[in-house]
């Protein structure tokens, strides 16, 4: 979509042969420069690197997309610890510190956007059988809204883009596949979900949340007592056909 509206890209992510494949695509449909850097964001020193290359190239960045993401299914304590420090890292440090990186010249240039992806599950209380997730999205949600409030005025918005189930390969990455959240609910194509957030962040929005499902998740969540939500929250992310219970 940036592409298509003629935007240089910057495409960050770990595999470079498929960078490669979709930078030469882009190139020859929309005529863009298009720069590859294959990097593991979940890596301590990838976020300075990263950025210490693209300064000394001189690149300008007008606008940020931190998509990056990765979730874990199942109990805490049961979850490989370097796979978490990964997920907390990627999802929070990384985004935060991208975000902080970038701000200054957008300030400087009274223009800038940032698109973060947080997630619907930002706006609820808490996700027993992925609470780790469940949090670190809730942070960049409320990351995304209160930086939104300090830019006031300064020409540089912030969106966070909140949607719901999605189709992809997230849930089977993540290891919740066969839960009852990813077999029962329907899921939006990933064209509608970064539609909406391209549209919203050009249109300066704060939050997006794309299609009515997610948009009742994040009321729903919202609504008091919470702990009914956390009770529903629990269920769902249980697998289909699971009995097992537990005391509190």
């Amino acid at each position: 979509m940036f592409a298509a509206d003629s935007h240089d890209l910057v495409l960050v992510a770990r595999r470079a042969r498929q960078l490669e494949d979709l930078s030469a695509e882009l190139r020859e449909r929309h005529g863009i420069s298009v720069r590859v850097l294959a990097r593991d964001l979940s890596e301590p020193a990838s976020v300075g690197d990263l950025w210490n290359e693209l300064m000394a190239a001189r690149v300008q960045l007008d606008v940020l997309v931190n998509n990056a993401g990765v979730g874990l299914h199942g109990p805490v304590w049961e979850q490989d610890a370097d796979a978490l420090d990964r997920m907390v890292r990627l999802n929070v440090a990384a985004l935060t510190n991208l975000t902080r990186l970038v701000l200054p010249g957008m300030v400087s240039r009274q223009r800038g956007k940032i698109l973060n992806l947080a997630s619907v599950v930002g706006y609820q209380p808490a996700g027993p059988g992925m609470a780790a997730y469940y949090a670190t999205k809730a942070y960049v949600l409320s990351f995304s809204k209160g930086l939104a409030l300090e830019l006031k005025g300064s020409g540089v918005t912030v969106t966070a883009l909140s949607p719901g189930v999605t189709a992809s390969s997230f849930e089977a990455r993540s290891g919740a596949s066969g839960t009852r959240l990813y077999r029962w609910v329907p899921a939006m194509s990933p064209k509608a979900v970064a539609l909406a957030g391209y549209r919203g962040m050009m249109r300066k929005k704060t939050v997006v949340i794309p299609g009515i499902i997610a948009k009742l998740f994040s009321l729903a969540g919202e609504l008091p007592p919470r702990r009914i939500a956390i009770e529903v929250n629990r269920w769902l992310l249980k697998r289909a056909g699971s009995h097992s219970s537990s005391t509190s």
